[in-house]
């Protein structure tokens, strides 16, 4: 069951092993509370997610070791013309929706990996392969371990999300199956405060483009997410937390009763903005013609359809073009 503190001032905690438990009043608490927090903040906190302190420390050894490198290094690794989809995107190359300036950061992309053997899915001939450091072996262990721990852990949540949506347990399986998801290593460089640029941030306000976010904590504070009533609240993961969000994938598939809740990152306090911020995100994607029409359970007089219809396909490449990503 979800800890006590209502829903708009403090983000629910569940247990991920009552859903798998095998008992069927705790599996229905835990949908039940789930969907209620996406239903109004958005936002969760789950624990016994799959991914252990180790494999986390090993991860962010191995990325904080990348990032700290001479910029040419990094260059390396800037993949042309896959609209930033695979490894480095350098600094600047990243501008929210609705926002003019650059955020404040650098990043790295790593996504499903091509199977060693064909398996006759044409859903490869769709993705870039990954792109790895030679000479780091450490980096591309460690992303790969936690990109497949997070996927298990989001087709789990997506189970609980589809018996929530009185949809079939397994609504998602096929739809996510060799899915376009993206483990994003994120470092917010050191900020000189006599330089920043007037208006610019780590990260402006925004939504996230796919169907969950699943988050493991960060190396610093920084994350806010803004309440329906509009106040900006931050938001950590304990250490045997991580934090899964609703993305805008699955705020159209539902018509808005899983809410896509706007979050930022913040520049930190002039003392501070000499300092790294390191994060790492996981964006599950489905497969690109997953149909994003808004359920129909989802739509009555009350709640009128808000979205037009388009597959994930579009819609990721038409939010790539408003980043600045894809040209």
């Amino acid at each position: 069951m979800a800890e006590a503190g209502t829903l708009l001032d403090a983000i629910p905690s569940l247990d991920l092993a009552d859903f798998t438990s095998g008992d069927p009043a705790r599996k229905a608490a835990f949908v039940a509370d789930l969907g209620a927090a996406f239903n109004n903040i958005g936002f969760v906190a789950i624990k016994n997610h799959g991914l252990t302190p180790e494999l986390q420390d090993k991860l962010y050894t191995a990325v904080k070791g990348f990032f700290f490198t001479e910029e040419s290094y990094k260059r390396q690794y800037e993949i042309p013309g896959i609209a930033g989809q695979r490894g480095y995107v350098g600094k600047g190359k990243e501008t929210a929706k609705g926002f003019k300036v650059a955020d404040l950061k650098e990043f790295y992309h790593v996504g499903q990996p091509h199977p060693e053997q064909e398996d006759g899915d044409p859903v490869w001939e769709q993705y870039p392969r990954n792109v790895f450091p030679d000479d780091r072996p450490d980096f591309q262990t460690y992303t790969l371990e936690t990109y497949r721990t997070f996927e298990h852990t989001g087709k789990t949540l997506l189970r609980a999300i589809a018996l929530y949506l009185d949809l079939p347990e397994d609504y998602f399986e096929d739809k996510v199956r060799h899915g376009n998801s993206i483990l994003r290593a994120l470092h917010y460089f050191p900020l000189d405060p006599n330089v920043v640029p007037e208006g610019a941030v780590r990260a402006a306000a925004h939504g996230d483009i796919n169907l969950i976010t699943l988050l493991m904590g960060a190396s610093a504070e920084g994350l806010e997410v803004l309440r329906r009533d509009g106040v900006w609240i931050g938001i950590t993961a304990l250490p045997d937390q991580i934090i899964v969000n609703v993305g805008d994938m699955l705020d159209r598939l539902t018509n808005h009763k899983l809410k896509s809740t706007i979050h930022r990152v913040v520049n930190p306090p002039r003392e501070r903005m000499n300092t790294s911020r390191f994060s790492i995100p996981f964006f599950m994607h489905p497969r690109s013609e997953m149909n994003l029409t808004s359920l129909e359970n989802c739509i009555d007089t009350e709640h009128p359809k808000l979205y037009t219809d388009m597959t994930a396909g579009e819609f990721l490449d038409e939010r790539l073009l408003e980043l600045g990503l894809k040209k």
